[in-house]
């Protein structure tokens, strides 16, 4: 999966006509129907237009669902001690 980093990226966020080519729409309200109906995490600027990680979206893309790489965490056992 270290490929996936490897590709350089334009920007950090995906460009109007990206958003138009996932979703399929140019306006933004069916953007962001489409966007929530199929699972995608995005934010929305002041506004209304979503905005989408490139990064996210090149996992959502690839069928990798992106909070998953996620895990738990590190979480300390204390039990041993007294």
């Amino acid at each position: 999966m270290s490929a996936i980093f490897e590709f350089p990226m334009d920007a950090e966020i995906l460009s109007s006509d990206e958003l138009m080519l996932i979703t399929g729409s140019t306006r933004k309200k069916d953007q962001v129907d489409w966007l929530t109906k199929n699972g995608w995490t995005f934010h929305k600027n002041k506004a209304g237009d979503p905005i989408v990680g490139r990064l996210y979206a090149r996992l959502k893309l690839a069928g990798i669902n992106p909070p998953t790489l996620a895990g738990g965490g590190w979480v300390p056992d204390f039990s041993g001690i007294r």
